[in-house]
């Protein structure tokens, strides 16, 4: 059996008797995975309560709660009727509203130009979105309402008898402005957490993998197996070929089990399979150029602990494996751009939300790429002054 395949059998088997590496490449990312899906679960469609006080009684207080009930509003938003100010405010601070929207007294006659008066909004510091939500609810009933107004003050100011007014305002009542902001989906699906942390999750801990290849190394050569190669017909660069075809191997088996657990048993979208395959197979090639640069790089064990930890924690900070990187200014998002892990996640990003063309894939698999050559040359530069006794 060719001396690399034996070394890299030997180093699959010490992975699968270590408690740590099936750990860290399997059960950590797994339990991540989990937690994300649990913590967010019923978050990500958003929904809320609101409170009306209607103090008007009026024909147009009856026309807003009828727009709170409307058809296109039912999926967000549950209208439950208030007695007065007092009881919805508390409500609210009580959270068990949402929001809530007092309707003055007056609101129905603010139409035909007899007075002006202004729905209140009662919110809360702790529940901003909603608050905001609400806030453009009103804002845009009150646009129309004013816009009904004006076109009756039009009317009026042309010449219309002013004994029509009541017909004008209920004319306007049924007009609609003409131009409106209207969201229009272009069939792209919503990210959902689990899909964003699942591989952020598997692609973190499969970085650990830099400092446990090391570290074996400088063990095995502490314990003498380096001088039992060289006695032998073997040479020391199968060693080094031996361990990072092991982080390859690992690399793989532990992404793929990660994305058919997660994408079976917690709801996470990677995307297609080919594609989302052909991702994590460049990025473990990356993640085998950094075993191999952090190997030759380090003259002790101790070296090479604290060179894997600023690979590992850098590429993860850089790359958004915490927080995803679409929130991080601007600069953060180019230097995301010069991490393998960075592309990876954008692929991965572009796959879940439905982004399609061949440059989803291409472009992530090609960049890693690049820099799996850039560094994995630099680690082959070295390899010779490494192997040397």
């Amino acid at each position: 059996m060719s001396p690399v395949l034996v070394i890299t059998l030997k180093d699959l088997r010490q992975r699968v008797r270590d408690r740590s590496a099936i750990v860290l490449g399997f059960v950590a990312p797994l339990g991540i995975a989990a937690l994300m899906s649990f913590a967010f679960q019923g978050t990500e469609r958003f929904h809320m309560t609101i409170g009306v006080v209607d103090r008007d009684h009026g024909a147009l207080a009856t026309a807003f709660t009828n727009f709170l009930h409307s058809s296109d509003l039912q999926k967000i938003v549950t209208v439950r009727a208030m007695t007065d100010d007092a009881s919805a405010t508390q409500k609210v601070k009580d959270r068990a509203l949402d929001a809530a929207i007092v309707v003055p007294p007056g609101f129905s006659q603010a139409v035909t130009g007899a007075g002006a008066t202004s729905l209140q909004v009662l919110t809360d510091t702790d529940r901003q979105l909603a608050g905001e939500v609400t806030q453009s609810l009103a804002t845009s009933f009150v646009s129309q309402v004013n816009a009904d107004r004006l076109s009756v003050a039009t009317a009026i100011a042309a010449g219309a008898p002013s004994g029509r007014l009541s017909e004008l305002s209920d004319a306007a009542t049924k007009l609609r402005v003409p131009v409106a902001a209207v969201n229009l989906p272009i069939g792209a699906r919503p990210l959902k957490a689990v899909s964003y942390f699942a591989p952020a999750m598997a692609i973190f801990f499969l970085l650990f993998t830099v400092g446990f290849t090391a570290r074996s190394v400088f063990s095995e050569q502490r314990d003498g197996m380096f001088d039992r190669i060289a006695a032998a017909p073997v040479r020391a660069g199968s060693l080094l070929l031996g361990k990072v075809l092991s982080v390859f191997v690992y690399g793989v088996v532990s992404l793929g089990t990660v994305l058919i657990v997660t994408s079976v048993f917690f709801g996470a979208y990677w995307g297609n399979p080919l594609a989302a395959a052909a991702i994590c197979v460049t990025m473990v090639i990356a993640v085998v150029a950094l075993t191999a640069m952090v190997v030759v790089l380090a003259r002790t064990e101790r070296q090479a602990e604290g060179y894997a930890a600023v690979v590992v924690f850098g590429l993860a900070l850089l790359g958004g494996n915490f927080v995803s990187i679409s929130a991080a200014p601007p600069l953060l998002r180019r230097l995301a751009l010069l991490t393998p892990n960075g592309w990876a996640l954008r692929g991965f990003v572009d796959l879940t939300t439905g982004a399609t063309g061949a440059g989803v894939v291409i472009r992530p698999v090609v960049a890693i790429l690049v820099f799996s050559a850039v560094v994995g040359g630099f680690a082959a530069a070295r390899a010779r002054r490494w192997a040397a006794p």
